[in-house]
């Protein structure tokens, strides 16, 4: 059904074929511009009217307009390019008959190029004095009313390419992201790791506890998943002796939407042969606090109300001590599960049938209890094996060489002191099936190739893994990780 066109619509219709009888292209070609808008205030923003004439500065600029103030035979306008925006005079003495005629067919939204000298306007504004104007593209649709102050932000994710246009913030988000990224490569590359790239389709859903996205491989004819981690991949490169790797790269899961959580996110993986928890531990603190430096300028990170100082070095403690000072309970102890049931009733905390043991008590206590406490960065150690299929034993075998790091009361990197005993894995990978048949939809599958990869001896190995979106809201200031993809999961209008 052909979309039904507003009046403003038809008038801008109007004018393509206005432009075209005037033997201009409404949707043009390439213009070859030599100069973005913030270049050009850096260059000359704090010299005078004459000193800029003295210079005769000319520079050729592209972009959106964004404001016109018409005065008859002259005029001003306002563009936008990816730096910011720029100013332009066009004067019917100056650019000529024809083009002035061009010009006046102009809407906010068109996109144009401009050409000319740079001066200031007797308010000091910096403006290009245009002696050539060209149209570049013709807006067919005009901007929705007061699109930056929509309360509906649902609207602003829908629609991304108008909440850049309208918005700076949005705008410096999409620009900060990959130097955030770039700089997180740039740590890792300078420390001997190697990044690589490891396949999004998979036989078997592993290497985390999650629900996948399925899909069908027609020539093979057999379902596939959506990857929900990066681990055993990267584990089999370590066995093959690449010792020192990374992924960032796009995961799947089919679970649930939240500011803290997409189907699809970006997640990073490392992994050094011969490493463990603890120098895991000094590469992510060291890594976080560099990246946020290099991109922000400050060891400070700004959340919300919270000001954190990430030049302090990060608190080290087990979860077992974090559920204790809460509740008083010690979890080291020989508690018995009934014991640890009580515990969980006391605090009002609901287990679900899988959640059978006392770590999944200890484990269920602390995210109910701790987590959103955790507003300094906070490395919490010493898992329940229960959750933990992937990771060695610690000297106690009910906990594992693990820890998570909050920061700002979130989870933002999980490591481990990989396990690397093939016998003890398939016996956890085992026990995950029993889990699933119990109901625990987030259990992990046996990866009988991992396993095979493991029998021809994996080294002892660190490995942690990051969300890269949540790094970036940190970095940012941004409560809602839909802030932070450009083109988040929407549900239907």
């Amino acid at each position: 059904m052909e979309e039904k066109r507003n009046d403003q619509e038809l008038a801008r219709i109007e004018k393509v074929q206005k432009l075209i009888d005037l033997g201009v292209e409404p949707f043009g070609s390439k213009y070859e511009r030599d100069a973005l808008a913030a270049e050009i205030r850096a260059k000359v923003g704090d010299k005078t009217n004459e000193e800029l004439d003295a210079l005769n500065y000319r520079v050729k600029v592209a972009g959106r307009i964004m404001a016109i103030r018409r005065m008859g035979k002259a005029s001003f306008i306002n563009i936008q390019d990816k730096s910011g925006r720029m100013q332009g005079y066009i004067g019917l003495d100056v650019v000529g008959e024809k083009s002035y005629e061009i010009f006046k067919l102009a809407d906010i939204g068109d996109i144009v190029g401009l050409e000319g000298r740079v001066m200031k306007t007797r308010t000091g504004e910096l403006t290009i004095r245009v002696d050539h104007y060209m149209h570049l593209s013709k807006a067919l649709k005009p901007f929705p009313e007061k699109f930056h102050g929509l309360t509906d932000v649902e609207e602003r994710y829908r629609r991304r390419y108008l909440d850049l246009i309208m918005n700076e913030d949005a705008k410096s988000v999409a620009i900060l992201r990959p130097r955030i990224i770039r700089s997180i490569q740039k740590y890792l590359d300078e420390r001997g790791f190697m990044e690589v790239e490891t396949s999004i389709l998979t036989p078997s859903a592993s290497g985390a506890a999650a629900r996948p996205f399925i899909t069908h491989h027609n020539s093979l004819d057999k379902d596939f998943y959506l990857r929900i981690a990066l681990e055993l991949p990267l584990k089999k490169l370590i066995i093959g002796g690449l010792e020192k790797v990374y992924e960032i790269g796009r995961n799947f899961r089919n679970e649930g939407m939240d500011t803290k959580h997409n189907p699809e996110f970006t997640m990073m993986e490392i992994y050094e042969a011969y490493g463990d928890l603890y120098s895991m531990r000094e590469l992510i603190e060291n890594l976080i606090r560099t990246v946020n430096k290099e991109v922000t300028g400050s060891y400070i990170m700004r959340c919300g109300e919270n000001e954190i100082d990430l030049s302090k070095p990060f608190r080290f403690v087990s979860m077992a001590d974090l559920v204790k000072e809460k509740t008083g309970v010690d979890f080291t102890s020989n508690l018995t599960f009934e014991d640890a049931q009580k515990t969980a009733k006391q605090w009002n905390i609901t287990l679900e049938k899988h959640e059978n043991s006392v770590g999944h008590v200890l484990s269920k206590l602390f995210e109910e209890l701790c987590e959103k406490e955790l507003i300094n960065p906070t490395f919490v150690y010493s898992y329940p094996i229960e959750i933990s299929p992937l990771t060695k034993k610690g000297k106690d075998p009910r906990f594992t060489e693990r820890f998570e790091l909050f920061i700002n009361g979130s989870e933002l990197a999980n490591a481990y002191s990989e396990l690397n005993d093939p016998f003890d894995q398939k016996e956890r990978f085992i026990t995950q099936m029993e889990a699933k048949k119990l109901g625990d939809e987030e259990a992990e599958n046996i990866d009988d190739s991992f396993i095979e990869a493991m029998e021809y001896a994996m080294p002892p190995t660190g490995g942690i893994g990051i969300g890269i979106d949540r790094l970036v809201m940190l970095i940012l200031n941004k409560a809602s990780i839909r802030e932070v993809i450009l083109f988040p999961t929407m549900r239907d209008r």
